[in-house]
Protein backbone atom coordinates (compact mmCIF):
# COMPACT_ATOMS: atom_id res chain seq x y z
CA UNK A 1 0.00 0.00 0.00
CA UNK A 2 1.60 3.57 -0.43
CA UNK A 3 2.11 5.55 1.94
CA UNK A 4 -0.01 8.74 2.69
CA UNK A 5 1.50 12.26 3.39
CA UNK A 6 0.83 11.27 6.78
CA UNK A 7 2.72 8.28 7.06
CA UNK A 8 5.56 10.10 5.34
CA UNK A 9 5.38 12.51 8.06
CA UNK A 10 5.94 10.28 10.93
CA UNK A 11 8.40 8.61 8.88
CA UNK A 12 10.56 11.95 8.39
CA UNK A 13 9.47 12.70 12.01
CA UNK A 14 11.48 9.13 13.32
CA UNK A 15 14.63 9.60 11.17
CA UNK A 16 14.96 13.24 12.54
CA UNK A 17 14.87 11.61 15.85
CA UNK A 18 17.83 9.29 15.09
CA UNK A 19 19.77 11.92 13.36
CA UNK A 20 19.52 14.09 16.16
CA UNK A 21 20.93 10.69 18.68
CA UNK A 22 23.63 10.64 16.45
CA UNK A 23 24.85 14.03 16.76
CA UNK A 24 24.33 13.70 20.43
CA UNK A 25 26.37 10.55 21.03
CA UNK A 26 29.13 12.26 18.51
CA UNK A 27 29.64 15.33 20.53
CA UNK A 28 29.65 13.14 23.73
CA UNK A 29 26.59 13.55 26.26
CA UNK A 30 28.65 12.87 29.40
CA UNK A 31 29.63 16.21 30.83
CA UNK A 32 33.50 14.84 30.23
CA UNK A 33 33.41 14.15 27.29
CA UNK A 34 35.57 16.31 24.55
CA UNK A 35 33.08 18.43 22.67
CA UNK A 36 32.88 17.90 19.38
CA UNK A 37 34.56 20.87 17.35
CA UNK A 38 33.28 22.37 13.82
CA UNK A 39 36.27 23.56 11.28
CA UNK A 40 36.78 27.58 11.53
CA UNK A 41 35.06 29.54 9.30
CA UNK A 42 35.82 31.79 6.73
CA UNK A 43 34.70 35.21 7.11
CA UNK A 44 35.19 38.48 5.21
CA UNK A 45 35.98 41.77 7.63
CA UNK A 46 33.86 43.90 8.17
CA UNK A 47 33.66 47.93 6.79
CA UNK A 48 35.91 50.14 8.62
CA UNK A 49 33.41 51.93 11.34
CA UNK A 50 33.49 56.12 9.15
CA UNK A 51 34.23 56.95 13.17
CA UNK A 52 37.24 55.27 13.17
CA UNK A 53 40.59 57.49 13.87
CA UNK A 54 43.10 57.45 10.69
CA UNK A 55 45.52 54.63 12.10
CA UNK A 56 46.59 53.12 15.05
CA UNK A 57 48.09 55.19 17.79
CA UNK A 58 52.12 55.00 18.58
CA UNK A 59 52.11 53.42 21.64
CA UNK A 60 55.45 53.36 24.11
CA UNK A 61 56.98 50.31 24.72
CA UNK A 62 56.22 49.28 28.43
CA UNK A 63 59.40 47.78 30.49
CA UNK A 64 58.89 44.09 31.59
CA UNK A 65 55.92 43.64 28.89
CA UNK A 66 55.91 41.56 25.64
CA UNK A 67 53.60 40.17 23.26
CA UNK A 68 52.29 37.58 20.65
CA UNK A 69 49.65 36.93 18.62
CA UNK A 70 48.58 33.54 16.28
CA UNK A 71 45.85 32.49 14.08
CA UNK A 72 44.55 29.81 15.62
CA UNK A 73 41.29 28.98 13.92
CA UNK A 74 38.93 29.64 17.32
CA UNK A 75 36.29 30.38 15.28
CA UNK A 76 37.56 31.49 11.52
CA UNK A 77 40.14 30.65 9.56
CA UNK A 78 42.90 32.88 8.25
CA UNK A 79 42.19 35.35 11.76
CA UNK A 80 44.49 36.23 14.36
CA UNK A 81 42.43 35.39 17.27
CA UNK A 82 44.85 34.23 20.20
CA UNK A 83 47.11 36.48 22.23
CA UNK A 84 49.16 36.04 24.96
CA UNK A 85 50.75 38.60 27.08
CA UNK A 86 54.13 38.29 28.70
CA UNK A 87 54.98 40.40 32.05
CA UNK A 88 57.79 40.45 34.30
CA UNK A 89 58.64 39.21 37.92
CA UNK A 90 57.28 42.04 40.31
CA UNK A 91 54.59 43.22 38.35
CA UNK A 92 51.18 43.85 40.45
CA UNK A 93 47.96 43.54 38.84
CA UNK A 94 44.80 45.01 39.39
CA UNK A 95 41.22 44.69 37.51
CA UNK A 96 37.54 45.10 36.70
CA UNK A 97 35.11 42.88 35.42
CA UNK A 98 31.30 42.44 34.22
CA UNK A 99 28.55 42.03 37.25
CA UNK A 100 26.67 39.85 35.04
CA UNK A 101 24.56 36.88 36.95
CA UNK A 102 25.90 34.99 33.58
CA UNK A 103 29.23 35.46 33.95
CA UNK A 104 31.75 33.37 31.47
CA UNK A 105 34.04 31.12 33.20
CA UNK A 106 37.90 33.37 32.35
CA UNK A 107 35.78 36.37 34.21
CA UNK A 108 35.13 33.82 37.41
CA UNK A 109 38.70 32.61 37.48
CA UNK A 110 40.22 35.99 36.93
CA UNK A 111 37.90 37.16 40.01
CA UNK A 112 38.96 34.56 41.79
CA UNK A 113 42.87 34.91 41.39
CA UNK A 114 42.76 38.26 42.27
CA UNK A 115 40.83 37.94 45.37
CA UNK A 116 43.55 35.03 46.18
CA UNK A 117 47.11 35.23 47.16
CA UNK A 118 49.13 36.88 45.32
CA UNK A 119 53.36 35.77 44.99
CA UNK A 120 54.40 39.16 43.71
CA UNK A 121 58.07 37.82 43.01
CA UNK A 122 56.48 35.69 39.93
CA UNK A 123 55.92 36.76 36.51
CA UNK A 124 52.15 36.96 35.13
CA UNK A 125 50.69 36.28 31.42
CA UNK A 126 47.39 37.00 30.05
CA UNK A 127 45.91 34.95 27.76
CA UNK A 128 43.08 36.20 25.07
CA UNK A 129 40.76 34.17 22.48
CA UNK A 130 38.16 35.90 20.24
CA UNK A 131 35.17 34.28 18.23
CA UNK A 132 34.41 31.95 21.72
CA UNK A 133 33.47 33.78 24.63
CA UNK A 134 33.37 30.23 27.01
CA UNK A 135 30.82 31.76 28.44
CA UNK A 136 27.08 29.57 29.45
CA UNK A 137 29.40 26.41 29.39
CA UNK A 138 28.78 24.54 32.02
CA UNK A 139 32.01 22.86 34.11
CA UNK A 140 33.10 22.42 30.60
CA UNK A 141 34.42 26.03 30.50
CA UNK A 142 36.15 26.23 33.76
CA UNK A 143 38.07 22.87 32.46
CA UNK A 144 39.05 24.84 28.84
CA UNK A 145 40.33 27.65 31.71
CA UNK A 146 42.11 25.65 33.41
CA UNK A 147 43.84 23.76 30.69
CA UNK A 148 45.02 26.65 28.64
CA UNK A 149 45.95 29.13 31.73
CA UNK A 150 48.03 25.83 33.00
CA UNK A 151 49.57 25.29 29.11
CA UNK A 152 50.67 28.75 29.32
CA UNK A 153 51.96 28.52 32.52
CA UNK A 154 54.10 25.97 32.05
CA UNK A 155 55.26 27.01 29.01
CA UNK A 156 56.80 30.27 30.31
CA UNK A 157 57.73 28.89 33.66
CA UNK A 158 54.80 30.71 36.40
CA UNK A 159 52.82 29.20 38.40
CA UNK A 160 48.93 28.70 37.45
CA UNK A 161 47.66 31.17 39.81
CA UNK A 162 49.57 33.92 37.82
CA UNK A 163 47.95 32.91 34.38
CA UNK A 164 44.87 34.92 33.41
CA UNK A 165 42.61 34.52 30.24
CA UNK A 166 39.85 36.12 28.50
CA UNK A 167 37.47 34.88 25.98
CA UNK A 168 34.94 37.20 23.52
CA UNK A 169 32.95 35.93 21.18
CA UNK A 170 29.78 33.50 20.86
CA UNK A 171 28.05 32.14 24.04
CA UNK A 172 27.13 28.92 24.69
CA UNK A 173 29.44 26.71 22.67
CA UNK A 174 32.31 24.74 23.97
CA UNK A 175 35.76 26.40 23.81
CA UNK A 176 38.14 24.78 21.07
CA UNK A 177 40.55 24.79 23.86
CA UNK A 178 42.79 21.94 21.70
CA UNK A 179 43.13 24.75 18.92
CA UNK A 180 44.57 27.89 21.42
CA UNK A 181 46.89 25.02 23.58
CA UNK A 182 48.53 23.90 19.79
CA UNK A 183 49.78 27.53 19.17
CA UNK A 184 51.05 28.13 23.14
CA UNK A 185 54.59 27.23 21.86
CA UNK A 186 54.14 29.64 18.73
CA UNK A 187 53.38 32.34 21.44
CA UNK A 188 55.91 32.16 23.13
CA UNK A 189 58.29 32.35 20.60
CA UNK A 190 56.83 35.15 19.08
CA UNK A 191 56.96 37.43 22.42
CA UNK A 192 58.15 40.68 21.61
CA UNK A 193 57.96 43.94 23.64
CA UNK A 194 56.98 45.69 20.14
CA UNK A 195 53.62 43.68 19.30
CA UNK A 196 51.12 45.29 21.19
CA UNK A 197 48.98 46.30 17.53
CA UNK A 198 48.83 42.97 16.61
CA UNK A 199 47.99 41.95 20.53
CA UNK A 200 45.12 44.64 19.80
CA UNK A 201 44.21 43.13 16.36
CA UNK A 202 43.83 39.70 17.96
CA UNK A 203 41.29 40.82 20.55
CA UNK A 204 38.57 42.03 17.80
CA UNK A 205 35.43 40.64 17.05
CA UNK A 206 33.03 42.58 15.52
CA UNK A 207 35.57 45.72 15.70
CA UNK A 208 36.27 47.29 12.80
CA UNK A 209 39.50 48.85 14.32
CA UNK A 210 42.28 48.10 16.48
CA UNK A 211 42.16 50.37 19.56
CA UNK A 212 45.17 51.64 21.61
CA UNK A 213 45.73 54.86 23.78
CA UNK A 214 48.52 56.02 25.71
CA UNK A 215 50.15 58.67 28.24
CA UNK A 216 53.52 59.46 29.83
CA UNK A 217 53.71 61.68 33.23
CA UNK A 218 56.92 62.90 35.07
CA UNK A 219 57.28 60.95 37.91
CA UNK A 220 59.70 61.27 40.72
CA UNK A 221 62.74 60.61 39.08
CA UNK A 222 61.87 59.29 35.67
CA UNK A 223 59.19 59.09 33.26
CA UNK A 224 56.13 56.80 33.80
CA UNK A 225 54.32 55.69 30.53
CA UNK A 226 50.80 53.91 30.51
CA UNK A 227 49.57 52.00 27.38
CA UNK A 228 46.46 50.58 26.95
CA UNK A 229 44.42 47.99 23.93
CA UNK A 230 40.34 47.52 24.03
CA UNK A 231 38.20 45.48 22.27
CA UNK A 232 34.42 46.38 21.82
CA UNK A 233 31.67 47.10 19.29
CA UNK A 234 28.32 45.92 19.94
CA UNK A 235 26.76 44.34 23.63
CA UNK A 236 28.07 47.27 24.85
CA UNK A 237 26.58 49.01 27.56
CA UNK A 238 28.05 49.97 31.57
CA UNK A 239 28.78 46.81 34.15
CA UNK A 240 31.10 47.39 32.02
CA UNK A 241 30.12 46.74 28.29
CA UNK A 242 31.28 43.39 25.46
CA UNK A 243 34.60 44.64 26.11
CA UNK A 244 38.68 43.50 26.87
CA UNK A 245 40.77 46.28 28.07
CA UNK A 246 44.44 45.84 28.85
CA UNK A 247 46.46 48.60 30.29
CA UNK A 248 50.23 48.65 30.91
CA UNK A 249 52.25 50.66 33.07
CA UNK A 250 56.07 50.93 34.45
CA UNK A 251 54.67 52.18 37.69
CA UNK A 252 56.23 51.08 40.42
CA UNK A 253 53.14 50.77 42.97
CA UNK A 254 51.25 48.22 45.38
CA UNK A 255 48.93 46.10 43.75
CA UNK A 256 46.08 47.37 46.42
CA UNK A 257 46.56 51.08 45.47
CA UNK A 258 46.84 49.99 42.16
CA UNK A 259 43.17 48.20 42.29
CA UNK A 260 42.06 51.47 44.37
CA UNK A 261 43.25 53.70 41.04
CA UNK A 262 41.84 51.58 38.50
CA UNK A 263 38.45 51.32 40.50
CA UNK A 264 38.22 55.23 41.59
CA UNK A 265 37.95 55.30 36.98
CA UNK A 266 35.75 53.04 36.06
CA UNK A 267 32.45 54.90 36.26
CA UNK A 268 33.56 57.89 34.43
CA UNK A 269 35.20 56.08 31.61
CA UNK A 270 33.79 52.22 30.90
CA UNK A 271 30.46 52.62 32.66
CA UNK A 272 29.78 56.00 30.99
CA UNK A 273 29.34 54.26 27.51
CA UNK A 274 26.43 52.41 26.22
CA UNK A 275 25.86 50.99 22.06
CA UNK A 276 22.87 49.20 22.49
CA UNK A 277 22.53 48.87 26.42
CA UNK A 278 23.40 44.83 26.42
CA UNK A 279 25.83 43.98 29.01
CA UNK A 280 28.09 41.36 28.17
CA UNK A 281 28.60 37.80 30.29
CA UNK A 282 32.74 38.62 29.44
CA UNK A 283 33.95 42.19 30.17
CA UNK A 284 37.15 42.39 31.82
CA UNK A 285 39.78 44.88 32.40
CA UNK A 286 43.47 43.88 33.86
CA UNK A 287 45.41 46.71 34.57
CA UNK A 288 49.37 45.42 35.01
CA UNK A 289 52.46 47.40 36.25
CA UNK A 290 55.61 45.80 35.93
CA UNK A 291 57.40 48.71 38.23
CA UNK A 292 60.22 49.28 35.92
CA UNK A 293 60.00 52.94 35.45
CA UNK A 294 63.16 54.68 36.91
CA UNK A 295 60.68 56.88 38.47
CA UNK A 296 60.21 56.37 42.66
CA UNK A 297 57.29 54.29 43.92
CA UNK A 298 53.73 55.45 43.79
CA UNK A 299 52.77 55.27 47.57
CA UNK A 300 49.68 57.62 47.53
CA UNK A 301 47.15 58.85 44.87
CA UNK A 302 46.39 62.43 46.44
CA UNK A 303 49.17 64.26 45.49
CA UNK A 304 52.31 64.58 43.12
CA UNK A 305 53.46 61.64 41.06
CA UNK A 306 50.45 59.63 42.39
CA UNK A 307 47.73 62.18 41.00
CA UNK A 308 49.07 62.77 37.69
CA UNK A 309 49.48 59.00 37.43
CA UNK A 310 45.59 58.34 38.19
CA UNK A 311 44.82 61.33 35.90
CA UNK A 312 47.01 59.91 33.23
CA UNK A 313 44.99 56.38 33.66
CA UNK A 314 41.60 58.50 33.06
CA UNK A 315 42.74 59.81 30.25
CA UNK A 316 43.71 56.49 28.65
CA UNK A 317 40.81 54.37 29.61
CA UNK A 318 38.53 57.30 28.51
CA UNK A 319 39.94 57.38 24.91
CA UNK A 320 39.50 53.97 25.08
CA UNK A 321 36.10 54.04 25.96
CA UNK A 322 35.48 56.66 23.30
CA UNK A 323 37.04 54.64 20.65
CA UNK A 324 34.76 51.67 21.86
CA UNK A 325 31.73 53.97 21.17
CA UNK A 326 33.16 55.28 17.78
CA UNK A 327 33.31 51.37 16.52
CA UNK A 328 29.53 51.09 17.48
CA UNK A 329 28.11 48.38 15.27
CA UNK A 330 26.71 50.21 12.53
CA UNK A 331 27.47 53.60 14.18
CA UNK A 332 27.91 56.65 12.02
CA UNK A 333 27.22 59.37 14.34
CA UNK A 334 29.36 59.83 17.62
CA UNK A 335 27.15 61.29 20.81
CA UNK A 336 27.90 62.88 23.79
CA UNK A 337 24.94 63.33 26.29
CA UNK A 338 25.30 66.10 29.01
CA UNK A 339 22.92 66.29 31.47
CA UNK A 340 23.64 68.81 34.54
CA UNK A 341 21.45 70.38 37.16
CA UNK A 342 19.93 66.79 38.16
CA UNK A 343 18.71 66.77 41.98
CA UNK A 344 21.48 64.06 42.47
CA UNK A 345 24.15 62.00 41.07
CA UNK A 346 21.60 58.68 40.60
CA UNK A 347 19.07 61.04 39.35
CA UNK A 348 21.77 62.19 35.98
CA UNK A 349 22.60 59.45 35.21
CA UNK A 350 19.42 57.89 35.23
CA UNK A 351 18.56 60.83 32.88
CA UNK A 352 21.86 60.35 30.51
CA UNK A 353 21.38 56.97 30.22
CA UNK A 354 17.21 57.12 29.29
CA UNK A 355 18.34 59.16 26.71
CA UNK A 356 21.60 57.50 25.39
CA UNK A 357 19.62 54.08 25.48
CA UNK A 358 16.63 55.17 23.62
CA UNK A 359 16.27 53.23 20.02
CA UNK A 360 13.83 56.46 19.33
CA UNK A 361 16.29 59.21 20.06
CA UNK A 362 19.46 56.95 18.37
CA UNK A 363 17.42 56.16 15.21
CA UNK A 364 16.54 60.13 14.81
CA UNK A 365 20.17 60.71 15.03
CA UNK A 366 20.94 58.15 12.94
CA UNK A 367 18.20 59.69 10.09
CA UNK A 368 19.59 63.32 11.23
CA UNK A 369 16.02 64.13 12.35
CA UNK A 370 15.96 67.04 15.68
CA UNK A 371 13.57 65.06 16.99
CA UNK A 372 13.88 67.07 20.42
CA UNK A 373 10.18 65.37 21.26
CA UNK A 374 11.92 62.43 22.02
CA UNK A 375 14.38 63.13 24.54
CA UNK A 376 11.40 64.93 26.08
CA UNK A 377 10.07 61.44 26.23
CA UNK A 378 13.25 59.86 27.39
CA UNK A 379 14.06 62.02 30.40
CA UNK A 380 10.44 61.34 31.07
CA UNK A 381 10.26 57.85 31.52
CA UNK A 382 14.10 57.81 32.90
CA UNK A 383 12.71 57.67 36.46
CA UNK A 384 14.38 60.28 37.57
CA UNK A 385 12.86 63.81 39.40
CA UNK A 386 11.86 66.22 36.71
CA UNK A 387 10.39 69.77 36.05
CA UNK A 388 8.46 69.91 32.69
CA UNK A 389 8.62 73.81 33.21
CA UNK A 390 12.61 73.61 34.22
CA UNK A 391 13.81 71.92 31.39
CA UNK A 392 15.77 72.84 28.87
CA UNK A 393 17.48 71.08 25.72
CA UNK A 394 20.37 71.83 23.75
CA UNK A 395 21.37 70.71 20.35
CA UNK A 396 25.25 71.59 20.78
CA UNK A 397 24.57 75.19 21.51
CA UNK A 398 21.75 75.83 20.35
CA UNK A 399 18.59 76.37 22.68
CA UNK A 400 16.01 73.93 21.41
CA UNK A 401 13.48 73.79 24.29
CA UNK A 402 13.17 75.90 27.77
CA UNK A 403 10.41 76.75 29.82
CA UNK A 404 8.29 73.84 29.32
CA UNK A 405 8.25 74.64 25.64
CA UNK A 406 10.11 75.37 22.61
CA UNK A 407 12.19 78.15 23.02
CA UNK A 408 11.19 81.22 21.14
CA UNK A 409 14.52 81.31 19.58
CA UNK A 410 14.74 78.09 18.05
CA UNK A 411 14.39 76.97 14.40
CA UNK A 412 14.42 73.21 12.98
CA UNK A 413 17.27 74.61 10.44
CA UNK A 414 19.67 74.99 12.98
CA UNK A 415 18.71 71.50 15.10
CA UNK A 416 18.78 69.88 11.46
CA UNK A 417 21.95 71.51 11.09
CA UNK A 418 23.89 69.81 14.02
CA UNK A 419 22.60 66.58 13.47
CA UNK A 420 24.32 66.54 10.16
CA UNK A 421 27.74 66.60 11.92
CA UNK A 422 29.39 63.12 12.97
CA UNK A 423 29.71 64.73 16.34
CA UNK A 424 27.09 65.53 18.23
CA UNK A 425 26.24 66.74 22.24
CA UNK A 426 23.10 66.73 23.40
CA UNK A 427 22.23 69.26 26.68
CA UNK A 428 19.80 68.28 29.26
CA UNK A 429 19.48 71.07 32.03
CA UNK A 430 17.36 69.76 34.19
CA UNK A 431 17.08 72.64 36.46
CA UNK A 432 16.66 71.08 40.35
CA UNK A 433 20.26 70.61 41.75
CA UNK A 434 24.09 70.43 41.04
CA UNK A 435 24.58 67.52 39.77
CA UNK A 436 25.64 65.98 36.69
CA UNK A 437 26.66 63.16 34.38
CA UNK A 438 28.41 62.97 30.49
CA UNK A 439 27.84 59.76 29.06
CA UNK A 440 28.83 58.57 25.16
CA UNK A 441 27.08 56.63 22.75
CA UNK A 442 26.11 55.88 19.13
CA UNK A 443 23.40 56.54 16.55
CA UNK A 444 21.50 53.18 15.89
CA UNK A 445 21.26 52.23 12.06
CA UNK A 446 20.20 49.51 9.86
CA UNK A 447 23.96 48.19 9.98
CA UNK A 448 23.37 47.08 13.83
CA UNK A 449 20.83 44.14 12.81
CA UNK A 450 22.85 43.64 9.62
CA UNK A 451 25.73 42.66 11.79
CA UNK A 452 23.68 40.89 14.81
CA UNK A 453 20.90 39.10 12.34
CA UNK A 454 24.62 36.78 11.74
CA UNK A 455 26.88 37.08 14.22
CA UNK A 456 27.29 33.15 14.63
CA UNK A 457 27.16 32.44 11.04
Amino acid sequence: MAKTDGDWKIEAKRLRGKVRKLKERLAGSEPDAAPAQTPAKVKAPLPVSPLAPKSFPALPRIAGVSFAAVAAGVKYQNRTDVMLVSLAPGTAIAGAFTRSSTRAACVLDCQAKLAGPIDARAGAAIVVNSGNANAFTGKAGQRSVDLVTGSVAKALGLPAARVFSSSTGVIGDPLPHDRIIAKVPDLVAALDEGGIEMAARAIMTTDTFPKGAAAEIDGDGGKIRIAGIAKGSGMIAPDMATMLVYIFTDAKIAPKLLQKALSSQVDDTFNAITVDSDTSTSDALILAATGQSAAAPITSLRAGAGAAFVQALHDVMADLAKQVVRDGEGATKFVEVRVTRAASPEDAHKVAMAIANSPLVKTAIAGEDPNWGRIVAAVGKSGAAADRDKLSIRFGDTLVASNGWRAPSYREEDGAAHMKGQELLIQVDLGLGRASRTVWTCDLTHRYIDINADYRS
